[in-house]
């Protein structure tokens, strides 16, 4: 489905930015803000398929606490500009979240990235090349090991078929993501397609967290996330290279459906780390 993203970001009248990157185009920076200025922002990087919107009652809540809260939808994703589903490497992942990051920064004495899914695999690039400016990390339902069948091995006609696709035209989406419980299927602004050279820029085995993190982390799983098992997200907690972290399971929660009272181990451990001023 095609959508006018200009249009529907000039239309827009919630709370927002539209941070110009280098190679000048827009990205679309959702704010939920509190009643008084903080001290301490927190960036919501959102997971495959969606965007920055998908996170409206979080957002709200956080601000309600007192924290500034920032969503960003990723280049070619929500109400970004960019070529839907792909990035065209990760240089320019890196870019555009070095812009955005230092946007913030200008406001707000601290910054804490709260990474969703993919987000998680983005708040990690991002501590990898903007450490000195991020002041912790908030990691939700991600592991290196999907439990099994939910992604079905894909034919190796189909994967020939993407991968010539790719090299005659790298830009195309060719990659249908499904899985069963998606969410945002009635949402336009949901991106479904991805380019072979997106894919590759996210995988899980190519994480790797910065050496030596002396900044609070916490990793929390959905009590019954549907992708992954508690004891593969603690595998990953295990690998965070950091003294001061935690992990957690949040009660009632999937992957991306998180129940009234799921967030509240969160909320303290934000409170006793981060005091607003």
């Amino acid at each position: 489905m095609e959508i006018n993203v200009k249009n529907l970001r000039e239309e827009f009248d919630g709370l927002h930015h539209a941070i110009e990157t280098s190679d000048g185009i827009n990205l679309f920076l959702r704010a939920w803000m509190p009643n008084k200025k903080s001290n301490i922002a927190i960036l919501i990087l959102h997971g495959i398929t969606a965007y920055s919107g998908s996170y409206d009652l979080i957002g709200t809540q956080l601000s309600n606490v007192g924290y500034a809260v920032y969503g960003l939808d990723l280049r070619g994703h929500g109400l970004s500009d960019g070529n839907r589903g792909d990035y065209s490497s990760k240089e320019r992942l890196i870019l555009d979240l070095g812009e955005t990051v230092n946007f913030i920064k200008k406001k707000h004495e601290l910054l804490i990235l709260l990474g969703h899914s993919l987000g998680v695999i983005t708040a990690v690039i991002a501590s990898n090349n903007y450490l000195e400016n991020i002041d912790g990390l908030i990691l939700l339902s991600a592991a290196r090991v999907v439990r099994p069948g939910i992604y079905p091995e894909m034919p190796f006609t189909k994967k020939l078929k993407i991968l010539f696709s790719s090299i005659i035209k790298p830009s195309k989406p060719v990659i249908s993501y499904h899985r069963d419980g998606m969410l945002g299927l009635d949402d336009p602004l949901y991106n479904f397609n991805y380019t072979l050279r997106f894919m590759k820029i996210y995988k899980v085995d190519d994480v790797v967290f910065p050496l030596n993190l002396n900044i609070p982390i916490l990793l929390g799983i959905g009590e019954h996330d549907e992708l992954f098992t508690i004891e593969s997200a603690r595998s990953f907690f295990d690998e965070i290279p950091a003294k001061n972290k935690k992990f957690i399971i949040l009660p009632g929660a999937k992957h991306a459906v998180f129940p009234d009272g799921s967030w509240a181990e969160i909320f303290d451990w934000l409170i006793s780390n981060f005091k607003i001023k």
